[in-house]
C-alpha cells in the first residue's frame, strides 16, 4: 500500500517552529525549528512510525519525503501541537484512505496502552522538570481526544472507566472509517482528514514522550 511512491508531505510554518506532516501516514508529525529541521525529524522517526503501521497491517514503505503544500501556523505551531487546517483537508475522502485512517487510529490506541502499562508511574523531568507523569499523561490524551470528538460530532460526557473510553472511540472510528464529502458543509468543526491527523499525531506523539522518558 502506498508503495514506491514519493512520501507526500505539507509544512505547517508558525512564527518560531515548523511541523512536517505526512499526507498519506496521518499522525506522522515532527516539529523543528526550521523547515529542513522538521523534515530530518520527521524521516529520523521512519522507525517509530512504522510500530504503528504495522500494528494497523499496513504495508509501510515511504519514499523520499516531497513537499507539495505549505500552510500558516501559529502560537499553537510553535507550542508544540499541529494547528493549521491545509485546505486539501477540505477535499473528499474515498474508502482507501478512510479504512486506513482508522486502522492507524486503532493501532495507535493499541500501542498507547501497552506502553502506558509497561511505563512506571513518575517518568523522568525534562531539562526545566516539566512533564506530565504516567498517569496524568494517559488523563491528558483521553480528555484532548474528548474534545477533539465534538470537532467531528462526537460528544461524550466525562467518564472514569474504560467502558465509557471504549465507546467515545468506536464512535471516534465510525466517523473516520465513513468515506467523506467536504467535510463540514458549513464550515463548523473539522474536516475528517484534518481530526484522523490531529487525533493520531496526538496519541502517536504521547506514545512516543513517554517511551523517552521512562526512568
Amino acid at each position: 500500500m502506498l508503495t514506491g511512491m514519493n512520501h507526500r508531505v505539507y509544512l505547517e510554518i508558525g512564527p518560531k517552529k515548523v511541523f512536517a506532516c505526512s499526507i498519506d501516514w496521518p499522525g506522522w508529525c515532527r516539529i523543528g525549528r526550521t523547515e529542513e529541521a522538521a523534515l530530518d525529524t520527521l524521516v529520523d522517526y521512519t522507525s517509530r512510525f512504522r510500530v504503528i503501521a504495522e500494528r494497523a497491517g499496513l504495508e509501510f514503505a515511504p519514499g523520499d519525503p516531497a513537499i507539495v503544500g505549505r500552510v500558516k501556523g501559529d502560537s499553537t505551531t510553535d507550542f508544540g501541537a499541529i494547528s493549521a487546517i491545509p485546505d486539501f483537508d477540505r477535499e473528499p475522502v474515498g474508502a482507501p484512505e478512510a479504512a486506513r485512517a482508522v486502522a492507524l487510529a486503532r493501532a495507535a490506541w493499541a500501542v498507547f496502552a501497552e506502553v502506558a502499562a509497561a511505563s512506571p508511574e513518575e517518568l523522568r523531568k525534562g531539562p526545566r522538570g516539566g512533564g506530565r507523569d504516567r498517569d496524568k499523561m494517559v488523563a491528558h490524551v483521553v480528555e484532548a481526544e474528548r474534545a477533539y470528538a465534538r470537532k467531528i460530532g462526537v460528544r461524550h460526557k466525562p467518564f472514569k472507566d474504560e467502558a465509557g473510553l471504549t465507546a467515545m472511540r468506536e464512535d471516534i472510528a465510525r466517523v473516520l472509517e465513513r468515506p467523506a464529502e467536504a467535510f463540514p458543509a458549513d464550515g463548523a468543526g473539522w474536516p475528517v482528514r484534518y481530526a484522523a491527523r490531529r487525533i493520531i499525531w496526538h496519541v502517536v506523539d504521547h506514545i512516543w514522550e513517554m517511551e523517552d522518558r521512562r526512568l
